[in-house]
């Protein structure tokens, strides 16, 4: 942030050009994604996980916003790319889900959940459920990623009439931008039931 900073105040005072602050900005930007991308894999192998899911995060357009700036120096594709090539070194598969909603639905399948002062917060950290419970929003948003990779491969198992009687049973998971860990709860208690 304070790279940010030093060159916000250096273009204030008319200094648009300022390669060596942007090479420092750039340079900080790197280490930060390297880190990030080693500790996942390192956490992924402390647990034997086969594979590692990300959300598919779209960065074509515009950047909007007050906070232009900050997003555009965060480096996502980087951090997954570093990642699938450790991933792929040591075996592990790289998988990619639809992100649309992943932060925005509840986990119990309650609905969408409300944000900072929205649900009466001081910080987006914490959200609150339409049934009045109050989680941390990136802990309900992985349980949602962890179960849209789910629901997608148990899906993809099965052949067109099971796929389509179980579509029927639980409707959620046809659509996968509003599948929640509550879906694949469902799901899975559809296939207990058919193959009981």
């Amino acid at each position: 942030m304070h790279c940010v900073n030093r060159i916000k105040k250096a273009q204030q005072h008319g200094n648009y050009k300022t390669p060596r602050l942007w090479a420092k900005a750039k340079g900080i930007n790197h280490d930060i994604a390297i880190k990030t991308a080693n500790c996942i894999v390192d956490i992924a192998v402390l647990y034997n996980a086969d594979v590692i899911v990300f959300e598919h995060l779209d960065k074509n357009g515009k950047v909007r916003g007050s906070k232009k700036q900050k997003l555009k120096l965060w480096r996502s594709q980087e951090v997954q790319s570093i990642v699938t090539n450790k991933a792929h070194r040591l075996g592990m598969r790289v998988s990619h889900i639809c992100a649309w909603n992943t932060s925005r639905l509840a986990y119990d399948g309650s609905g969408f959940v409300l944000r900072g002062k929205f649900g009466g917060f001081n910080t987006y950290e914490l959200c609150k459920f339409q049934n009045g419970k109050t989680y941390n929003c990136d802990l309900s948003a992985s349980y949602n990623i962890g179960a849209r990779y789910f629901i997608r491969e148990i899906l993809k198992s099965l052949d067109e009439n099971s796929r389509l009687l179980i579509e029927a049973k639980v409707p959620q998971c046809s659509k996968r931008s509003t599948c929640t860990f509550s879906t694949l709860v469902n799901l899975n208690a559809e296939i207990i039931a058919q193959t009981a």
